[in-house]
This record gives C-alpha cells, structure tokens and sequence, in this order.
C-alpha cells in the first residue's frame, strides 16, 4: 500500500471522530479509501441526448470488489445541463433496484453521482483529482458534506462503430438523503432566502466558494448546493467544484458581471451577518490551514503534472494570508459582503 493511502487512512479515521461521525464495517463504499475500480460501457451520445429525469439507459456495472469482479445492473442518465452541452464525458447519475445491489457494495446506495472529466485533454484527470480533493477539504469544514470516493473508470465508449477505450479518474458521491441519515437531518427542498440559513453554516459554505474561487452557486435556489434542516436550523451543503480557480479547467469562464477577469480571482458571495459569527468560522479555517495542506500533500504523486498539484497549493496559501492578515481580511470579505 502507498504511503500517501496510509496517510489518508489515518488522518480521515481520526478526523471523522473529531467530527462526531462513525464508520459502520458493513457499509464500506465511502468508508474505504482506495479508489474503487469501475468497468462500464456505454454510448455517451445516447446518455446525454436521450436520458432525463424519467429516462435511463440500463447497463452492465463491473464492480472490484475484494479481488472479485461483481456484476451489477444499474440504471444511468446524465445529469447538469452544462456538462450535458459541452463536456465529452457527461455526469452521471446512477440508481440501483434493490434486488441488484443486495451483498454488493452498493447494497444501502439506491442513488449515486459518477462524476466523469469534462474533456479528452492532457489535464483532464487531474482536473478531477483537484475537484475531489475539494470535497475531502470540506469534510474537514463540516459535519455535513457529500462524502465522496475515488474511482478508477475503466470506460467504453459504444458511440461509434469503432468503440473507443478510456481509463480515466472520477468519483462517487453519495446522494443528499445519505447525508441527512447519516446527520439525523433532513432534506430541504423548499425556496429560502440565505440570510435565512444557519449562520455559521452558511459563512462555512460562502468562505469555502471564495477558497476555491467559485461563484457559480446559488444557496437560494440550490444551484451547486444542497440543503439540510437539522432542527429549526437550515444548512448549505456545497457541491460541483469545476467551474472554480481552484480547478481551472479550460472550458471555465470568468463571471464578467462581478467584475472577475480569470476564474482564479476570487470575491466573496456571503451576505451580511454578524461580525463575529464572521470572525469565528475566519478563526475555524486558520485552525484548520495544516489540516488543509496536509491533505493536498498526500495526493501529490497522484498529479499526471507537478504544475496542476503547484496550482493548488500556491491557491491555498493565497487564501490563507488574506485570513491571516486583518486588513486583507476586512477588504475581501468584510467589505464585500452582499446586501441582497
């Protein structure tokens, strides 16, 4: 086993104990770090012109599972209409029967993410690897997160006459009533204002966009993002980091309407709350920057390109001096704060 797998190892078994989770040996298909080795086949201009919310296309899954191949039906359709229009590669959501998943690994997941690169390009596996890092990050921000797992897709795409062959990174991610069993929360799928949402939780969710540079989400409206009540508390749960500095795919854009000329300038979309509820979640990441950086170093030998890991680090470093620094901190968040 790697030195970066055993490190991973350890530091996410202590980390989900000091975030109040626990691990049931049973349910293995997130709890497990190494990545999960997928085989399937299937024509990705099918998936994405004729599968919809109603629509799926039936396939074969080839699952390793404990030096075993399993076979497992499953039903796919391609999710996100940007992806859909432009990526090669189409998201894909996969839903299970219950018959099919019995003794497998996927035996308590009905509903799953698959989440493919965007295009055929040199840095497209690490694009992934970068957006899946994001995730492991925001575990470490807060209890409630999509828990995701690595994957090696071994895919075929039937489109053409010629089959064509890819082996390509990805990841799982759990569906969001996962989440709210695994929190004793539950899923919120109603229209409400930010300035409604938990406080903390919420400034969690902006800084965390504004540390990847992200502005394509809306907490509002559930765009990128997924909500949780727990109690009388309403709480954003973020997702889909492509389109982020962070990740810096060739396909992303600038938000020109904020004034942003490259998707690695960063500004802040949080609204205005209590200043030292702001200061408080500020003082949660400074204790967390360690934390931060050693995750990102574990995956370091996992970069095809030793520019793509420098990005992200360089990236992070920037973020934390402007927590660090008071003045940077006023005029970038403080002084940005959204009013509506």
């Amino acid at each position: 086993m790697k030195r970066t797998t055993l490190a991973l190892i350890l530091f996410f078994f202590i980390s989900s104990f000091s975030n109040g989770q626990s691990y049931p040996t049973p349910d293995r298909l997130f709890y497990e770090i190494e990545p999960l080795e997928l085989k399937l086949t299937f024509s990705s201009k099918e998936v994405k012109i004729n599968t919809n919310d109603s629509t799926y296309v039936d396939i074969p899954l080839f699952v390793l599972d404990q030096k075993k191949w399993d076979t497992i039906n499953v039903s796919l359709r391609a999710r996100g209409n940007f992806r859909r229009s432009t990526c090669f590669f189409p998201p894909i959501r996969m839903e299970i029967k219950k018959k099919a998943r019995k003794e497998t690994l996927f035996e308590h997941y009905k509903k799953t993410k698959i989440v493919f690169p965007c295009l055929i390009e040199d840095e497209m596996n690490d694009n992934i690897l970068k957006e899946f890092i994001a995730y492991k990050l925001f575990e470490l921000v807060s209890p409630y997160h999509f828990r995701t797992r690595a994957l090696k897709l071994n895919y075929t795409d039937s489109s053409e006459k010629l089959a064509k062959k890819f082996m390509l990174r990805g990841f799982l991610i759990e569906d969001d009533s996962r989440i709210a069993k695994r929190t004793q929360a539950k899923v919120y799928k109603k229209y409400i204002h930010p300035k409604s949402l938990d406080a903390e939780g919420a400034i969690k969710d902006a800084m965390f966009q504004y540390f990847l540079g992200n502005t394509d989400f809306s907490m509002a409206y559930q765009h990128n993002g997924k909500l949780v009540q727990v109690g009388e508390s309403v709480i954003p749960i973020p997702y889909d980091f492509d389109m982020t500095g962070w990740v810096n795919p060739s396909y992303a854009v600038a938000n020109t309407s904020l004034g942003l000329n490259s998707v690695e300038e960063r500004v802040y979309r949080g609204y205005q709350r209590e200043v030292s509820i702001i200061e408080k979640v500020r003082q949660h990441y400074l204790k967390l920057a360690p934390d931060f950086f050693d995750i990102i170093s574990c995956y370091e030998t996992e970069f095809d390109s030793p520019k793509e890991f420098e990005h992200i680090v360089k990236f992070t470093q920037s973020f934390f001096e402007i927590l660090e620094n008071d003045t940077s901190f006023q005029q970038n968040i403080i002084g940005q704060l959204r009013t509506r």
